[in-house]
């Protein structure tokens, strides 16, 4: 095994739950605000249908918030949407499942496909879940599996190597006094 994939396996295994979207989020409306926005309809039976968004452009569905400086949002013919949002960073905000809090991620670019339930982030890519942090350049966030995936840039030159890496920052968790061991 390498040491990237036993790196993503320890990481998955201290944070199980890390970024359990709310789930009910997807059964709720698109709102869009931006400074303007430009709408194709289907031109043929096998297109998408495709709109563009930009300048001050917020996304919100749900307790799902996307900021960017431009979305570009389609349509397929079954009603599956796929977003490409583009900034200096685009920034999205998520209620977790079940529980009062919140994930953020930050990034160059961020694509969300509606018909996998996966969102991906490239360029300068972090993810924050209360104290706890994944950085790299890419992440891939499969939210019906809560599973993710976080890769480095390889190309990067021998002096930008260290910022390049993947890194994760996982903070300790307080015991509650039931669980600590008393000694006597």
């Amino acid at each position: 095994m390498n040491v990237f994939l036993f790196a993503l396996l320890f990481i998955a295994m201290l944070l199980p739950d890390v970024i359990l979207a709310e789930r009910a989020d997807r059964d709720k409306p698109i709102h869009l605000e931006a400074d303007s926005a430009t709408v194709e309809d289907y031109k043929r039976k096998d297109e998408f249908r495709r709109s563009i968004f930009t300048g001050n452009v917020i996304l919100t569905q749900g307790t799902l918030i996307i900021r960017a400086d431009k979305i570009i949002m389609k349509e397929d013919l079954k009603g599956f949407r796929y977003a490409t949002a583009y900034g200096n960073l685009v920034s999205f905000r998520q209620k977790r499942d079940g529980v009062d809090e919140y994930i953020e991620g930050w990034s160059q670019r961020v694509e969300y496909d509606d018909k996998t339930d996966k969102i991906e982030l490239f360029g300068k890519a972090r993810l924050k879940q209360g104290k706890d942090e994944v950085q790299g350049d890419y992440i891939s966030y499969d939210i019906t599996r809560d599973f993710f995936e976080v890769k480095s840039d390889k190309e990067k030159s021998a002096k930008d190597a260290a910022k390049g890496r993947v890194q994760v920052i996982i903070q300790p968790k307080t015991k509650s006094p039931k669980t600590e061991d008393t000694k006597e």
